[in-house]
């Protein structure tokens, strides 16, 4: 017998990112969420790069790259029965419904592309809300934002993936998720920080849409307020194999929903004419707020 545990959604359309249901060891619940993997196919490349998933988020960025398919080339689509086993800990607490996300961004677009089963995060005109973090992220003129149930994201500037010209990168991106979610372990939002960013810039940049990273310099390595909490920030300049060199940033702060959760803000702009400046990247920062009913500060729109 198949144990208890979150499976591929046997009922998923296959429209936008792949989910998971609880499966409670008879039938199937009205518990769900977004597929991991759903996340690292969705947001690749940060040339920046973004990953969204119920519990892996990723990179972002500029060179982001834009995927819906799996690798073999086919569509998202969902199992119809479960095998893995499950995390007992990552149980459901009975309080998820099934429900639509959707974002709203500053004269861009809504985007309700996470699947018709996960929690309606708050709509806020000129944000993109990450529910489960506690966060609105602004949404700068002419930028798409993205809300969703676990992750936000925030893209601007599509184009050709320098490296490969199949798939479609952004000049500029910005993406948050819990760390947690992204499996980062750190005490401290420095340590967070400073353990990220590697990674974030090989995920934006690194790979065979931008080639391999062939240098980096640390620009900046500091103590910010994000949302009223203490955090932490970490810049680098990249210079890549093919394309643009980029600009990649991991803030790490406490939620305002919960000051024992950390977050992972990853930026991410290609060093490019027709790409945001990077005076952005600190107006967005400075502009993070707590979302609706998670108290902390606010903000205006960028």
């Amino acid at each position: 017998m198949t144990p208890p545990g979150w499976h591929p959604d046997p009922g998923h359309s296959g429209k936008g990112p792949a989910q998971e249901r609880w499966w409670d060891g008879v039938q199937w619940t009205g518990h769900v969420r977004a597929s991991p993997g759903a996340a690292r196919r969705r947001w690749i490349r940060v040339g920046v790069a973004v990953t969204v998933g119920a519990v892996v988020l990723a990179a972002i960025g500029g060179g982001v790259y834009l995927l819906g398919e799996d690798g073999n080339g086919r569509p998202d689509t969902a199992a119809s029965s479960p095998s893995a086993a499950p995390d007992p800990t990552d149980a459901p607490d009975g309080g998820e419904k099934d429900g639509g996300t959707g974002g709203q961004g500053n004269g861009g677009e809504n985007d309700d592309g996470q699947g018709p089963g996960q929690q309606l995060p708050p709509t806020e005109p000129g944000y993109a809300t990450d529910l489960a973090a506690g966060i609105s992220l602004p949404v700068p003129k002419g930028w798409k934002g993205t809300s969703g149930a676990v992750g936000a994201n925030l893209t601007t500037g599509e184009h050709t993936c320098p490296g490969d010209t199949t798939e479609t990168c952004v000049r500029g991106g910005v993406f948050s998720a819990p760390a947690a979610a992204m499996k980062l372990t750190a005490e401290t939002p420095e340590e967070a920080a400073k353990k990220d960013i590697a990674v974030n810039a090989k995920e934006s940049y690194g790979g065979k849409t931008y080639g391999k990273l062939v240098s980096h310099e640390e620009l900046k390595s500091e103590a910010v307020t994000v949302a009223g909490g203490k955090g932490y920030a970490v810049r680098w300049k990249v210079v890549t194999e093919k394309g643009d060199d980029g600009y990649v940033e991991s803030l790490v702060f406490p939620s305002p929903a919960s000051k024992d959760m950390l977050v992972v803000v990853r930026s991410g702009f290609d060093i490019n004419k027709d790409a945001p400046e990077l005076s952005v990247m600190d107006e967005i920062t400075g502009k993070i707020k707590a979302a609706s009913g998670a108290g902390g500060s606010t903000g205006g729109a960028v």
